[in-house]
C-alpha cells in the first residue's frame, strides 16, 4: 500500500503543475493598450515615411535612365551620321562604283 500511496501523491503534485492549455497562444486579438496604439501609429508613420523615401529614390532612378538613353541617342545619331560621311567618302574614292568581289 505504500507503493500506491506514493504513486498516487506523485501522480497528484504532476496534475497540480501542469499547465492547462487552452488550444491558443499569444495576445488575444483586439485587445491593445495605449502604449500600442501608439506604437501602431508610430509604425505607420515611419511606414508612410518609407514609402515617401523609396518613391523619390525610384524617381531618381527613372531620372538617370531617361537622361542616359537620351545620352545614347545622341551618340547613336551621331555615329550614324558620321557613318554616312564614311560611305560618302569611299563612294568618291572609288569613282561612284561598287567593287565586287
Amino acid at each position: 500500500m505504500d507503493c500506491d500511496s506514493i504513486q498516487m501523491a506523485i501522480a497528484e503534485e504532476n496534475q497540480s503543475t501542469e499547465r492547462k492549455e487552452c488550444g491558443r497562444r499569444g495576445r488575444k486579438p483586439g485587445r491593445k493598450t495605449s502604449s500600442e496604439k501608439v506604437d501602431v501609429k508610430a509604425k505607420l508613420e515611419r511606414s508612410r515615411q518609407s514609402a515617401r523615401e523609396c518613391r523619390a529614390r525610384k524617381k531618381l532612378r527613372y531620372q538617370y535612365l531617361e537622361e542616359l538613353v537620351a545620352d545614347r541617342e545622341k551618340a547613336v545619331i551621331a555615329l550614324r551620321a558620321e557613318l554616312e560621311r564614311v560611305v560618302n567618302a569611299m563612294g568618291q574614292t572609288a569613282g561612284g562604283k561598287c567593287q565586287s568581289e
